[in-house]
Parts: structure tokens; sequence; C-alpha cells
């Protein structure tokens, strides 16, 4: 949101914008005074304050929204959409608002009889009737005043910005209310990312790693048990092969399992060829673009990495895509991250994987975006602030 809009709009704009706030506050203030005069007694009476406080507040909302669309016409200002504020909050901005108003319209108007009176001043010396000593007066008591109208008309478009920040945008305190609930979601999501990757771990080694380890041992048992046994040399030379093939299957296994938990490529070569790595391990033809000029902070560059892996381990796993394409670029101080694939798509944003990635994400200040419409494409886009 944008309060005062000094930088998307001109002055001349901006001074429309001025002399259209009084007219209005004019209206305004006509309005709180028929409708307090009429409806006054009604709303003092606790039992018909009920019924006279929504048509009170009905005119108190349309006022408010002229003077919303007089703000964002003419200063630039940018409120959300979706923001609403209470009733109380809405009168306190109209009240101040039309008192603001026609205390301009009283400078303004003081500024355009001082500029009558230096037509007239600059006519007096034309006609030689105005001395020297009494035109240095009039010239220094003339631009004190205007030095004063001038600042007493920048205050009162400051408080005018400030009062319409407060109606028509969150407070400074809602918005550290806001922000520090944010804060407490994405510390409580990557809690649950984290929870979630070492029940992966857990899973990937119990179910993977472990049953290999048990078969390896068996098969050197057996091994073993011939040995001692003195039995067929070759039946042993066999299981002798099988179980090296099979310790070196438990080292892929391995390898396998602690790059998902974090590639030490992405610290020694970085982030371009740690998702190179992510390309040739991927079962889908993976196209990848990097588009990155220097170095990337570090939980920028695991989040990023985090966010391919898992975008490309999710299509592979579930979409049934035949191509994946991911592009990593960054413009200024935000990395974009777009991962997109020509699955069938209705990927689940509230699924355990993009919830993970989405809590990673936002513990940066960042936003992950998934559109994911039933039929494809699945395209997910991350964006993570590098300041």
């Amino acid at each position: 949101m944008q309060g005062d809009g000094a930088d998307t709009t001109s002055w001349p704009r901006r001074a429309v914008g001025v002399l259209l706030g009084c007219p209005s506050a004019v209206l305004a203030a006509l309005y709180l005074l028929l409708a307090g005069a009429v409806l006054g007694p009604f709303l003092l009476w606790p039992r018909t304050r009920p019924y006279a406080m929504p048509g009170l507040l009905s005119g108190v909302r349309r006022l408010a929204a002229l003077e919303r669309a007089r703000r964002r016409t003419f200063f630039g200002d940018r409120f959300p959409l979706r923001y609403r504020a209470d009733d109380r909050r809405v009168l306190r901005y109209l009240v101040v608002r039309s008192g603001n108003g026609l205390v301009a319209g009283v400078v303004l108007g003081l500024l355009a009889f001082g500029l009558v009176l230096a037509v007239l001043l600059v006519g007096g010396v034309l006609r030689g009737s105005l001395g020297w000593e009494e035109l240095a007066t009039q010239v220094v008591l003339g631009g004190v005043l205007l030095f004063l109208a001038v600042q007493g008309l920048f205050s009162l478009a400051a408080l005018d910005a400030r009062t319409a920040r407060e109606c028509f945008g969150p407070s400074e305190a809602e918005l550290l209310r806001r922000r520090i609930a944010e804060l407490a979601d994405s510390r409580a999501a990557m809690v649950r990312a984290v929870d979630t990757e070492r029940r992966r771990i857990e899973r990937d080694l119990h179910d993977g790693v472990q049953q290999r380890v048990v078969a390896l041992a068996m098969l050197l048992g057996r091994v073993r048990r011939g040995l001692d046994r003195h039995q067929d040399p070759e039946r042993t030379e066999a299981l002798l092969h099988q179980a090296h093939r099979e310790a070196q299957e438990v080292l892929t296994e391995l390898r396998e399992v602690a790059w998902r938990a974090y590639p030490s490529a992405l610290d020694v070569l970085g982030l371009e060829e740690a998702l190179g790595g992510v390309a040739e391990r991927c079962a889908i033809p993976l196209r990848l673009r990097y588009e990155v000029a220097g170095p990337l902070p570090e939980p920028v560059r695991t989040a990023a990495y985090f966010v391919v892996s898992e975008c490309v381990t999710n299509a592979a796993k579930h979409s049934a895509a035949s191509a994946i394409s991911a592009r990593v670029e960054r413009a200024a101080e935000l990395l974009t991250v777009r991962v997109e694939d020509d699955g069938r798509g209705g990927a689940d944003p509230a699924g355990s994987g993009l919830t993970g990635l989405r809590g990673r994400v936002a513990a940066l200040d960042g936003t992950l975006h998934v559109h994911s419409p039933v039929g494809g494409p699945t395209v997910i886009t991350a964006e993570l602030p590098c300041a």
C-alpha cells in the first residue's frame, strides 16, 4: 500500500486533488450536521440507536468511498482491496477529513486573496503611487504569510494522507500484528516441515537402506557358512559377487538419502551444479535454465534448491509428466524459481510437500504460488528476496 503517492503522481494532479478535497469536505460537513440534527435524538436514546446508526453510517461510508476514490485518482494511493475498516474508524475519518478540508479551503482562499493583493501592489508600483519603504514592508509581510500558508497546506496534506491510511488500510499496529502472526505461522510451518523431513529420512532408511543391509548381512552369513562347510567354491564366489553388488547398491541409496537431506554440491560447487545433479537423477527429461549472476545468500540458495528438487520429485512421482522445465533467474534483489511440468495437474497446495516448501519460502519473506488445474500444466513459482 502506498500512502502518500509522492512518487506516483505529478504535482499538478495532486494540486487538483487538494482543490477537489475542499468541496468534498464541505459536503461531508453538511452531511454530518444535517444527519446529526435529524438522527441525533435517536442516536442518544439507547433503544433507537441500533436503528438510527445504520442510516448515519450508510451515508458516511458513501462519502468515505468518494474520498478513497479521490486519494486513489489524484494521489496514487493503493489501499488493500478487501480491507474494511470498522464503523467508528470511518466516522472518525470523515469528521477529521471535513475539518481538514475546510481549513485547507480557508488557506487556499487566503492565498487567492494574497494573489489579488499582489496584483494590486504591482499596479501601485507601476503607477508610482507606492513608495519603496511601503513596498518593502508589503513584500516582507506577504512573503511571511505566503510561507506560512504553504507550510500549512503541506501539513494539511500530510494529515489527510495519514488519516486516509489509517482508515482505508491497516494501521501500523495492525501491520505489526499481522507480521507477528505471519512469522509465527512460518515458524510453525518450518517446524512441521523439519519433522516431515525427518520422518521421510527415517522411512527411507528403514524401508530402503535397512532392508538392503539386512539382505547383505544374510548373504555374508551364507558365504561364511559355505566357507566353514567347504561347500562349492563357485557358489560361494557367486554369493560374494552378489554381496558386493548389494553393498554398492546400499552405498548408492545412502548417497541418495544424504543428497535429499542436503546436497554437499550446493556448498562445494554452487546452486547451478547442484540443480544439474537433480536433472541427472531425474527419470523425466528436465530442461534447466539458470540466469543468475553472482553469488546468492546461503538461505536463498538452499531454499531455491529444495523448491526445484521437491517439485521435480513430485512431478516424477505423481503427475505422469513427460517433460519438466525449471528456470532460476534473478532480477535486482528478487530470485524467481519457476518449475513447470506437462502432467495431469491437480496438485494439492495443502499437501505436505508443498506446505513444507511454502513454509521454507515464507521463512525468508518469500512467496510460493501454485497453479495446477486439472489436466495440467502445473506451474509452481517461488519468489525469494535476496536482500
